[in-house]
C-alpha cells in the first residue's frame, strides 16, 4: 500500500493510504512503525513523506513503513517533506494584521523556495474595504492574494481550487480564523476525517506536532501552530533585499552595485518608492528588518 505520513508521535507514524490493491482501505489511516533499516541508513521518516506500507492487521489498522519514496522537497521550518506551497493567513480586522510579521513569514517561505498565497480573512467584518489596499500591496509585490470570509463563504471555493492536487503548509498568527478556514475547506469532502481524528486522538495531550489534513484526493493541508514572532534566521543586511521581489525590477537603476536601498544616493528602489511604485508599508518593514539584522550582527 502507498500513502502519506500525516502525523508522527513518539515513534509512531500515521499514514493516510492513497493507493492500495484493496480499494476499501483507501482513505483510511494506519498506525505504523518504521522498519529498523531506516535507522541503519540514518534516514528518518518525515511528516509529509510518501511511503510504502506493509499491512500488519486490517482490523486495528496497523502496519510497517517499508520504503520512503523520493522526496520532492524538504523544509527545515517546520521539518516536513513534499510541500508544494504555503498559504499565509492574516485577518483584516480583529486582530488587525501585523504586516511586519507577515513579511517575516514571506521571507521564511522564500528562503525555502516555497511559492506563497496570501490570505486575508474575516472579509465580512471589513466595513472600510481595507482588503482592497492590502490586496494591492501584496499583489504588487508578486504574490497571489485572496480575501476570504467563511461566514459568507466568499472566495472559499477559489482557495480550494488553488490547493487542489497540492500539499500546502498553512501558517499565521493565532486568532485569524485559520482553523475555521481549514474546516470550511473540508466541507463536502467524502473522506474519513472523523476516523483520522479518532486514530490520532492519543496525540492531543502532547506538544503540538505538524499534522497533514487530507481535504481532497491528493490534496493535503499542513496545519502549523500560531505564531506571534518569527526570527530572521540566516539572513544578512546584504541579502535581505533579495527577499523583497518587487525591488528587483528597479535595482538596475541603482548607481552602485550591491546597493541595499537604505542610504545610497541614486537608488532605483528609493526612486520607485517616491513615485508610489513600491509600497511605503513594505519598504518601512524592510528598513525595520534591515536595522534588526544590522544590530544583531553588531552584538554577535
Amino acid at each position: 500500500m502507498r500513502g502519506k505520513i500525516i502525523k508522527g508521535i513518539a515513534g509512531f507514524y500515521y499514514v493516510y493510504i492513497s493507493e492500495a490493491e484493496d480499494e476499501s482501505v483507501i482513505g483510511k489511516t494506519y498506525e505504523c512503525k518504521a522498519k529498523g533499516i531506516f535507522r541503519k541508513d540514518k534516514k528518518k521518516p518525515l511528516v509529509g513523506d510518501d511511503v510504502c506500507v506493509q499491512e500488519i492487521d486490517r482490523d486495528t489498522l496497523t502496519g510497517n513503513i517499508v520504503e520512503i519514496l523520493p522526496r520532492r522537497s524538504e523544509l527545515i521550518r517546520p521539518a516536513v517533506a513534499n510541500v508544494d506551497q504555503a498559504m499565509i493567513i492574516f485577518s483584516i480586522v480583529k486582530p488587525e494584521p501585523n504586516f511586519n510579521l507577515l513579511d517575516r513569514f514571506l521571507i521564511l517561505m522564500r528562503e525555502q523556495d516555497l511559492p506563497c498565497i496570501v490570505v486575508f480573512s474575516k472579509l465580512d467584518m471589513d466595513s472600510e474595504d481595507l482588503n482592497i489596499r492590502y490586496e494591492k500591496i501584496y499583489s504588487d509585490a508578486g504574490y497571489d492574494v485572496i480575501s476570504v470570509s467563511t461566514v459568507s463563504d466568499t472566495n472559499v471555493d477559489r482557495i480550494r481550487e488553488l490547493l487542489k492536487g497540492k500539499t500546502t503548509t498553512v501558517a499565521g498568527p493565532s486568532g485569524v480564523g485559520k482553523s475555521t478556514l481549514i474546516n470550511a475547506l473540508q466541507d463536502g469532502v467524502k473522506m474519513e476525517t472523523g476516523e483520522i481524528s479518532e486514530k490520532i486522538e492519543r496525540g492531543k495531550h502532547t506538544t503540538r506536532h505538524s499534522e497533514f489534513i487530507p481535504v481532497d484526493r491528493d490534496t493535503f493541508i499542513l496545519d502549523t501552530p500560531g505564531f506571534s514572532s518569527l526570527g530572521l534566521f540566516d539572513l544578512t543586511t546584504e541579502t535581505l533585499k533579495d527577499y523583497y521581489p518587487e525591488f528587483s525590477e528597479y535595482e538596475k537603476y541603482c548607481r552602485f552595485g550591491g546597493c541595499v536601498h537604505i542610504n545610497e544616493p541614486d537608488c532605483g528602489v528609493k526612486e520607485a518608492l517616491s513615485e508610489g511604485r513600491i509600497s511605503d508599508l513594505r519598504y518601512s518593514n524592510y528598513r525595520l528588518l534591515y536595522e534588526e539584522l544590522k544590530n544583531t550582527r553588531k552584538y554577535r
